[in-house]
């Protein structure tokens, strides 16, 4: 059985799960969003997330390209169109985590190696949670994944932060595929009081004095408490093996002890 060989990832977590996999060296290209692991900064790039250089993915002649999320899928149809095959991923809970990293290893023959893979990622989380501070009643958390518009946090962020003991404000938002199903007002914000912000902006970093300033956010037990933070989002909005540190860093959050706790 051929396995392919000549692999483009415009999926940009899927460069780290190939390389756990043990098969980095069959990466030909990656798109420009891809940052882990360290080694993709020497590939070829073959664009933007939404908009690659079809040109330039033909003239590295891939025998497979590996897109995530419904907004590639203009790219996937002419993939399919030139004859590329093509593995479409499109993630939104943790499980889907899993599921990729099976079906990835399945299409590079390395099935052992993603089973393990699982298992390791799995077990670094559970020690997360075991480690987890939990005090009281369940912190409120409101996850913001962009400003303007303003979007909660996809599906795998709300399994998080049930998963280490918190409350999603927008828990019932979480499960839409599509971030357009996941906007919402700074009123809404308001009115379910979070203990805790987290802003991960994708791509940019967040700025949280803004975040702070909007209307009527003075107001609020995470403002009051300084508990709004910051998330880099290449850690925590790309579902790679790099969400474990992504997971570590939130759980961290969601239970720090805020301003008036820590200085007594």
């Amino acid at each position: 059985m051929s396995y392919p060989h000549r692999l483009i990832c415009l999926a940009a977590e899927a460069p780290e799960i190939i390389d756990r996999l043990g098969a980095f060296d069959r990466i030909v290209g990656v798109s420009g969003f891809a940052r882990r692991p360290a080694a993709v900064r020497r590939l070829p790039k073959v664009g933007g997330f939404s908009d690659p250089d079809i040109a330039k993915i033909l003239a590295l002649q891939p025998d497979l390209v590996i897109t995530t999320s419904d907004i590639q899928a203009t790219i996937a149809g002419q993939m399919i169109h030139h004859g590329i095959p093509l593995l479409a991923l499109n993630p939104y809970r943790l499980a889907d985590l899993w599921t990729n990293i099976l079906m990835i290893g399945g299409v590079l023959g390395r099935q052992e190696e993603a089973q393990t893979l699982v298992r390791e990622l799995q077990g670094e989380l559970e020690a997360i949670r075991a480690q987890t501070e939990r005090r009281g009643r369940m912190p409120r958390v409101y996850f913001e994944e962009w400003p303007d518009p303003m979007i909660s946090g996809i599906g795998w962020i709300s399994d998080l932060i049930a998963y280490f003991g918190g409350a999603n404000i927008f828990a019932e938002l979480a499960i839409q595929r599509l971030a357009r199903e996941r906007f919402i007002s700074a009123g809404e914000v308001l009115a379910r009081r979070p203990d805790v912000i987290i802003a991960s902006w994708c791509g940019k970093r967040a700025d949280l004095e803004s975040i702070r300033a909007r209307p009527g956010w003075q107001e609020l037990p995470a403002v009051q408490r300084g508990a709004v933070h910051e998330l880099d989002s290449d850690l925590i909005l790309q579902t790679g093996p790099g969400i474990v540190e992504g997971a570590r860093r939130l759980a961290a959050l969601i239970h720090a002890r805020p301003l008036e706790e820590a200085h007594p």
